[in-house]
């Protein structure tokens, strides 16, 4: 373990116990620690992006830190559970709140033909689900889920199925974005789907170089576009390394996206990002019903609810499924802050 110079104290960053960091050093050879002044607390220590996305891909990190009921009950905060009706639930209590919302159905990488059909059966149930219950609530689906690492063909048909079913019944299938190395199959994919209906969107991430030439190209086709920052660790050859680079060319794709007249999401847990939004829709007259910001499931509950009472529009992507481990952990990365929230939470179980 790294030494402390005099006047400081090294903090190891766990999940309610020191046994997390030491297991994690021993796997990946990673520090999770950060020597600050005295006085400072576990709240302000440091816990790395990359650190928490390997975590999320550890099998046995998660069986670790599944055998904890504690880590078990905080996890739903962020995921509405693992069956279809949790998140039905989930979702008519946000529309009583004025916040629509996407169904995630959490499950990704999958290397058989036959899950992915199993992948889309569980989307028509949804949209099915969705009518019946009268929810305000549309879908998001990754194209991993439905095949994309076994050939597009398979995906294209998968996806179209799905759009098909939700546009019996005027409801929206947005796809989702995932790593870089996928985002060509990705927007080929979507330009095909796009090209025979219009009930469908796709997700541009903003710490991505190539972004705002995609936007541009997008738009040209009426694309109805999400805005995210990014949450995959990428190489500095394709992604802005720097926050400050990030939340710059948001700011300026955003822009893009609300001048255009096309109805956009723009999701973001950030102030200031959010602010940006607010200012360059009063300078341009852009009315709050001429676009919507998105959330997360369990993220900024305050903020979401602020929104609605200014009158903007809010949506919420609410997951579910068996596969939640690796979402969690991800959004743990996504906004580092929400580690004390589980720390906390765990200490007291």
């Amino acid at each position: 373990m790294p030494r402390a110079s005099q006047g400081t104290r090294c903090v190891a960053v766990d999940f309610s116990m020191t046994v997390v960091y030491s297991r994690l050093a021993r796997t990946t050879g990673t520090a999770m620690l950060r020597c600050e002044p005295k006085g400072s607390g576990l709240r302000n220590a440091m816990v790395t992006k990359s650190a928490l996305l390997y975590i999320s891909r550890s099998e046995g990190f998660k069986n670790f830190l599944t055998r904890f009921q504690s880590f078990n009950n905080v996890t739903h905060r962020f995921v509405a559970g693992e069956d279809l009706k949790d998140a039905v639930e989930a979702i008519h209590h946000l529309n009583e709140k004025g916040i629509n919302a996407s169904f995630d159905h959490l499950g990704e990488s999958i290397t058989s033909e036959g899950a992915t059909r199993e992948e889309v059966s569980e989307y028509v149930r949804v949209l099915d689900s969705i009518h019946e219950n009268g929810l305000d609530s549309n879908v998001s689906v990754k194209l991993t889920q439905i095949g994309l690492d076994i050939g597009e063909e398979l995906t294209y048909e998968n996806a179209r199925a799905i759009v098909e079913a939700a546009a019996r019944y005027q409801n929206f299938v947005r796809i989702d974005m995932e790593d870089s190395s996928k985002t060509d199959s990705t927007i080929d994919i979507f330009k095909r789907l796009r090209s025979q209906s219009n009930n469908v969107g796709i997700v541009i991430q903003a710490y991505l170089y190539r972004s705002e030439k995609d936007i541009e190209d997008l738009l040209k086709i009426g694309s109805r576009i999400r805005l995210c920052k990014g949450a995959y660790m990428e190489p500095e050859s394709v992604a802005f390394p720097k926050k400050a680079d990030v939340d710059a060319n948001y700011v300026k794709l955003m822009k893009v996206l609300l001048a255009s007249g096309l109805y956009h999401g723009i999701a973001t847990h950030d102030e200031n990002m959010i602010d940006a939004t607010r200012q360059f829709a009063r300078e341009r007259g852009i009315a709050p019903d001429q676009f919507e910001f998105q959330m997360l499931y369990g993220v900024r509950r305050d903020l979401q609810d602020k929104l609605i009472r200014e009158g903007f529009r809010m949506r919420v992507y609410v997951p579910y499924g068996k596969f939640w481990y690796p979402y969690f952990m991800r959004r743990l990365a996504e906004r580092p802050a929400n580690v004390w929230f589980v720390v906390k939470n765990m200490m007291k179980g």
